[in-house]
């Protein structure tokens, strides 16, 4: 590398850094909250990092397993049960944790994610990102890896993602205690049965 292009390339780094550094010292003003929305400059960096992180060879990587019915099925289960709570049914990232995290889940459906090679989505799967929420999920098993592969092919549906199908995810979603206690007396409630029995009275002995 020629000395001029060290010197733009060191121009740039400095530039950058005195952005990021006139940022955070705005930011610091009024201190920092996860609850904001990331600044441009966050935004680009996350951005920038991301990319970064992603070796060249994960890029090339073809999707070993089938686009089938059957695939969908068992990734559309487990987004719902594993994936929903941060990125929503309909990968979205519209919860209340995926609306709360810093940076914010993205909408898995728009380009900045369907644009990401099969590789791609797979590395991050497994890896994470790091300085953001996701974390990696890889365990370094052949099982793991192939539900991994299998959510890639569920992402890639998430566009066209029908209104069957986020009700069957519904379904499957973890419930809170509450609930579940809810469903639970809606069921007796449509089979009749009286759901504001008194409780029980304790007997003193």
């Amino acid at each position: 590398m020629t000395r001029v292009r060290w010197f733009f390339l060191g121009a740039a780094s400095v530039i950058l850094l005195a952005v990021l550094a006139a940022a955070l010292l705005l930011r610091s003003a009024r201190g920092f909250s996860a609850g904001e929305q990331p600044s441009a400059v966050e935004a680009w960096l996350a951005r920038a990092a991301r990319a970064a992180a992603l070796p060249s060879d994960a890029r090339s990587r073809a999707n070993p397993v089938p686009n089938t019915p059957e695939v969908l099925a068992e990734a559309r289960a487990h987004w719902a049960d594993h994936c929903a709570i941060c990125h929503a049914n309909d990968g979205s990232g519209d919860t209340t944790i995926g609306r709360h995290t810093y940076p914010p889940s993205p909408d898995m459906r728009l380009p900045p994610t369907q644009k990401l090679t099969d590789g791609e989505l797979f590395f991050i799967i497994q890896n994470g990102i790091r300085l953001s929420a996701m974390p990696g999920w890889g365990t370094g098993s052949a099982e793991d890896a192939q539900d991994s592969w299998k959510l890639v092919r569920f992402i890639r549906h998430l566009p066209q993602l029908t209104p069957e199908e986020k009700k069957e995810m519904e379904k499957l979603n973890p419930k809170s205690p509450q609930e579940l206690k809810e469903e639970q007396e809606e069921e007796k409630f449509l089979k009749g049965e009286d759901t504001n029995e008194p409780s029980a009275q304790h007997r003193h002995h």
